[in-house]
């Protein structure tokens, strides 16, 4: 029997990044990729990312997350994602501020000042080659070298790159609509330059204080919000001195405020997430064959 054949489930999202929250914590047992993967079909709960909450590993946290992407995979951080746990918690345990510990590290939220917001420390953004991970080395990833057309006239070229908890490439562009990131996007994600993948983003600075994003997530596709990638271009704009450190990233799905402390580097993310259902997972689900 699957792990989350009729298991409980809630849906919710986050500037309609589609979120899926299940509680493990009473039954700590790993979720196999292709049991993340048979949940996220039409006929389950279709999602760009579950949140398993399980028990707390490290002294001080509230709980251990694992965050998985809807082709199966694991992804190291879901800024929206951290949100939708972070408003459950606060309604379970009565606390304002929580600390949960995740593939990318320890990360903090607490409460914003209006119902539904919060806001999530996604911790400091990694620049090094090696740490994004490139599969080359760059001594400045501010501008690295990877183009997609004509070596004379490219389509994109010379993206920012970071580990924002996942790795991220952001094309700068006139026009964040004008290009088909549906059919660009997997490509790039795929690239051999990101040994591990990455979230492809097209960004538009509108002004000092607005960035205009869309992004294709690695592992779950066009998404009309992806919080790790709103702080990468956030970040990325910052170092390349095209914006402030404290901006509104504008994304399909709507605003996210991004900060980017400048005392300890650490970066800050705030918006809203919004509930939709619950359910529990039909076990037909998670039968051989049953997933495409």
């Amino acid at each position: 029997m699957s792990t989350l054949a009729n298991h409980a489930f809630i849906k919710m999202n986050g500037l309609g990044n589609e979120i899926v929250v299940v509680d493990m914590r009473a039954s700590p047992t790993p979720i196999a990729a292709d049991e993340a993967r048979a949940a996220a079909q039409p006929t389950g709960a279709p999602y760009d990312q579950m949140m398993a909450l399980y028990p707390p590993r490290t002294s001080g946290t509230d709980a251990y997350l694992r965050i998985y992407n809807s082709d199966g995979s694991a992804a190291g951080a879901c800024g929206n994602g951290m949100r939708c746990v972070a408003e459950l918690m606060f309604r379970e345990t009565g606390k304002d501020t929580l600390t949960f510990e995740t593939q990318a590290g320890l990360l903090n939220c607490w409460k914003g000042t209006a119902p539904l917001v919060s806001t999530v420390d996604m911790g400091k953004p990694r620049f090094a080659w090696n740490e994004i991970p490139l599969a080359e080395e760059f001594r400045d990833t501010r501008a690295i070298e990877l183009q997609i057309g004509p070596i004379d006239k490219p389509i994109l070229h010379s993206p920012s790159a970071v580990n924002m908890g996942n790795p991220h490439a952001v094309f700068w562009v006139d026009d964040v609509n004008a290009y088909d990131l549906g059919k660009i996007g997997p490509m790039l994600e795929n690239h051999p330059m990101f040994p591990e993948r990455a979230n492809i983003s097209l960004a538009h600075v509108g002004s000092r204080d607005h960035i205009v994003v869309r992004t294709w997530e690695r592992g779950a596709g066009l998404t009309k919000a992806c919080g790790s990638a709103a702080c990468a271009v956030a970040v990325a704009a910052a170092r390349l001195r095209r914006a402030e450190r404290k901006v509104t990233v504008t994304l399909p799905g709507g605003n996210l405020m991004i900060e980017w402390r400048e005392r300890d580097d650490h970066v800050l993310m705030t918006g809203p997430v919004e509930y939709e259902f619950e359910g529990q997972f039909d076990p037909a689900l998670f039968k051989a064959g049953a997933s495409p």
